[in-house]
């Protein structure tokens, strides 16, 4: 009996990285601090790159922040405003959206009106210009405009329904980066290898071919943008499902750097970047990063991954639950659900909760 009571305990210590995942983000804001927002009930800021390798974050809790409830929660950076829209953090009001201000350090809510767009079942980016939210939702390209908001307004804001996606969405779950106000897509099915669809922001317009990238392959992924100092994003970073490689695709050169893959393979894991730093928010909740710099790919080839070591506190107490939206003017997006993802979390070094279970069993 002992063995099988380690067993049932091993187990239940094992489950609330699975059942919590997503219910948490990071993003950076405007000044590209790190933000840790839903770990534990609270919220911290990280700081830059450079602090990252030792010391605690800030708690930067607030009044009027959300309850970081859901399964799937979505953060994104509005660059010209420090501002991030938190989409998907309350199961009650599960088409609103949370505004962080990182400039005053406040929140506040802003009512949006769904319509036929489903807020739990979608992927997003928001475009850096324009400030819009465009969604895959149903099959359908849906538009929220967020004007220069800061803070809530008193009216609700609502999605636009803009028409039938031009790429299959059956069994594919959108793979979106936003790159000089325009939409790549990845892994959609039926595209070659190397080559992405293009929605084009502000005509609102499919291009009507697939456009080439040089070499990524074709397969359901995570993808998010590297922000600039100032102006529209250039390059994207794709990383597939079995987290073998990272891929930065640069839409001006119509180029992709090949750089080292995650140091943990997690299909469920969520990807947020800055100008230079890419990050992984694990299933497990655990936060890692890569530098990245923009003008030396010899850098970027040597280039590794290591844990965000202010965050390994939050992450080692956190029993999970963690995500950030897909790609965006900066987003992260939450667990993947859908047959494109593999639903899969593993250390290239270390074992897995399996083998926990396996040892208990040893003891039966």
């Amino acid at each position: 009996m002992r063995g099988l009571s380690t067993l049932v305990t091993l187990f239940a210590l094992s489950v609330p990285s699975v059942v919590l995942a997503g219910s948490s983000c990071i993003a950076f804001d405007a000044n590209f601090n790190l933000l840790a927002l839903g770990f534990n009930g609270k919220d911290y800021n990280a700081g830059t790159s450079d602090t990252w390798a030792s010391g605690t974050p800030t708690d930067i809790t607030a009044q009027g922040r959300p309850p970081f409830n859901g399964g799937s929660v979505k953060c994104y950076l509005a660059q010209f405003f420090n501002a991030i829209y938190v989409l998907g953090a309350d199961t009650s009001k599960a088409s609103d959206i949370y505004i962080y201000d990182a400039g005053a350090k406040t929140w506040s809510t802003q009512a949006v009106t769904a319509g036929g767009f489903d807020p739990t079942s979608f992927e997003a980016i928001l475009d850096h210009d324009t400030n819009v939210f465009y969604a895959i939702s149903k099959g359908n390209v849906w538009s929220l405009d967020m004007k220069e908001l800061k803070a809530g307004g008193s009216g609700a804001l609502a999605w636009v329904d803009g028409g039938a996606a031009a790429i299959p969405t059956t069994n594919y779950d959108p793979v979106m980066g936003i790159a000089q106000n325009h939409i790549y897509f990845f892994g959609v099915p039926n595209v070659p290898a190397g080559s992405a669809p293009i929605f084009v922001i502000h005509f609102a317009f499919w291009q009507p071919t697939p456009q080439q990238y040089g070499s990524f392959p074709a397969s359901h992924g995570q993808a998010t943008s590297f922000f600039l100092d100032s102006g529209v994003q250039q390059e994207i970073a794709f990383i597939p499902d079995d987290g073998s490689k990272t891929y930065i695709v640069n839409v001006e050169t119509n180029t992709t750097q090949t750089v080292a893959g995650p140091a943990t393979v997690d299909a469920k894991a969520t990807y947020f970047a800055s100008t230079n730093a890419l990050l992984q928010l694990a299933s497990s909740g655990a936060v890692s990063w890569m530098p990245y710099s923009a003008s030396d790919a010899n850098a970027n080839s040597a280039a590794k991954w290591a844990p965000v070591q202010k965050l390994a506190s939050l992450a080692s107490s956190s029993g999970g639950g963690a995500s950030s939206g897909g790609s965006s003017a900066g987003g992260t997006s939450g667990a993947q659900t859908s047959a494109g993802a593999k639903g899969s979390s593993t250390a290239k070094t270390g074992g897995s909760a399996l083998g926990l279970v396996a040892a208990a069993m040893a003891l039966l």
